[in-house]
């Protein structure tokens, strides 16, 4: 555990102060149980994600500049509901699009998951941008109550497992 953990502080560090030599996405899980939601947050580098978006739909996106901002919220739901799977308690959840903000170079992208119990396992499969960029790392950070734990994926392995105490 005490690697890992290094491992995800250095490349958050890589991530957060260099241009740009890892190709990193970050996805936060989060349940709120007074409302019986999940919140789900992605973010990934903007040119990364537009790149994938347009050779995936074969459509160009300009996240910066959109000039219509219901269209791009279509293409990047799309985008990450078919790449980003959340299965909680042996049920595969349907996320719920929230919207999208820029932040620097990268995009945060919203999900919400409605009408959830508390979980007490959860498999996630993270293959976000895997078909553009074969060096991809995943890092998912899953908060349930006083459960806090991160793990990361490279591709080609996509899923991960996390047993809620």
């Amino acid at each position: 555990m005490l690697v890992v953990l290094k491992q995800l502080i250095f490349c958050a560090c890589i991530y957060l102060w260099m241009p740009h030599p890892f190709y990193l996405s970050v996805t936060e899980i989060k349940y709120n149980a007074a409302h019986k939601t999940t919140e789900v947050a992605c973010k990934m580098f903007t040119n990364d994600l537009e790149d994938a978006i347009k050779r995936s739909s074969g459509k160009k996106v300009d996240l910066i500049n959109s000039t219509d901002k219901t269209e791009t919220g279509r293409q990047l739901s799309e985008y990450i509901t078919k790449r980003l799977q959340i299965n909680f308690n042996g049920k595969i959840r349907t996320l719920t699009y929230i919207g999208y903000e820029k932040e620097e170079d990268a995009i945060w992208t919203y999900f919400e998951i409605k009408n959830c119990e508390e979980p007490k396992i959860a498999l996630i499969e993270n293959k976000l941008l895997y078909d553009y960029l074969k060096e991809q790392i995943n890092i998912v950070h899953l908060n349930i109550g006083n459960f806090k734990e991160s793990s990361k994926v490279t591709n080609p392995e996509a899923k991960l497992e996390f047993k809620i105490n």
